[in-house]
């Protein structure tokens, strides 16, 4: 795609938050070239906080974004699909402070998004491609990106759970792949953890119409899973929503076992503090380094 992109008219959707249970409303308007993704506390006089890596406040069961103490919270399945679907910039308002979860998965969004409908404008889109091997670990768990030609994906998990155990997926993201095969898949949790989480002040906001849930016997959801492997389809999700963080469409391809948003927060991170490790690309100049390099 060679130019940035925007939404054609503006849409919105109401819900309630996952963690904080909190009524909200978003609406997505089209926003000028080189704006990005910004979000916009309608209930707090129009406060705008840009989605950037540098805006991240916590990555604890969902990704965050804080910005002179004021707070975007559960941020990565709207993010997910703006990016995927090739939104570069738009302005985001909301007035509260979680994005709803709709029915966890970013399916709502990319519905949302082709109501609303795509132009190009007259910007060309820089991608930001990585020239070296990126790799952060912690705790057994490992994320990494390397340099490709494309941007794809490689995401494993593990849950001890007879429906979940070890899964993988493994595909080249464009907005087609996105739409079909990981933005269907909603967000999990497990039976046995609920009440831990509802301890900690979280899932206020969750029932099974917004997430899938896994109890000892099976899935507790009347309609049972999207897909088999739904679990790692929605962790590929989630992680295409941190890595938006980077502000750019990426061309490399992500490696991530058992990762979460800290590990995915923290490779966007190590990425963007060292410009040594990537170059800024027009999708002209992409094409004939891919004509060179076939010839």
């Amino acid at each position: 795609m060679r130019f940035e992109k925007t939404i054609n008219r503006a849409v919105e959707v109401s819900g309630v938050g996952l963690h904080h249970g909190v009524r909200v409303t978003i609406r997505i308007l089209p926003a000028p070239p080189a704006t990005g993704i910004v979000f916009r506390r309608t209930d707090l006089n129009n406060f705008e906080i840009p989605a950037s890596w540098r805006n991240v406040e916590r990555v604890s069961y969902a990704t965050s974004l804080m910005r002179q103490g004021v707070l975007i919270s559960t941020t990565e399945h709207l993010l997910s699909t703006l990016y995927s679907m090739g939104i570069d910039n738009a302005y985001v308002e909301i007035d509260n402070l979680e994005v709803p979860i709709l029915d966890g998965s970013g399916l709502p969004f990319v519905e949302l998004i082709r109501r609303a409908g795509i132009r190009a404008t007259r910007r060309r889109r820089r991608y930001l491609v990585v020239k070296e091997e990126v790799r952060c670990e912690a705790a057994g768990k490992r994320i990494a990106i390397v340099p490709d030609s494309r941007f794809r994906l490689t995401c494993d998990i593990y849950f001890p759970h007879p429906r979940v155990g070890r899964q993988s997926i493994d595909l080249e993201v464009t907005p087609e792949s996105y739409a079909a095969e990981l933005a269907p898949a909603r967000t999990f949790g497990f039976e046995r953890e609920l009440d831990q989480m509802r301890n900690m002040g979280l899932i206020r906001g969750a029932s099974l119409e917004s997430a899938v849930c896994f109890a000892e016997g099976g899935v507790l959801n009347s309609g049972g899973l999207r897909f088999e492997d739904e679990p790692c389809r929605h962790k590929a999700l989630d992680l295409i929503g941190d890595l938006a963080l980077v502000g750019r469409p990426l061309i490399g391809h992500v490696i991530a076992e058992r990762a979460g948003h800290a590990l995915h927060v923290a490779l966007v991170a190590k990425i963007m503090s060292d410009a040594s490790l990537y170059e800024l690309r027009t999708w002209d100049e992409l094409s004939a380094m891919a004509l060179s390099a076939a010839g």
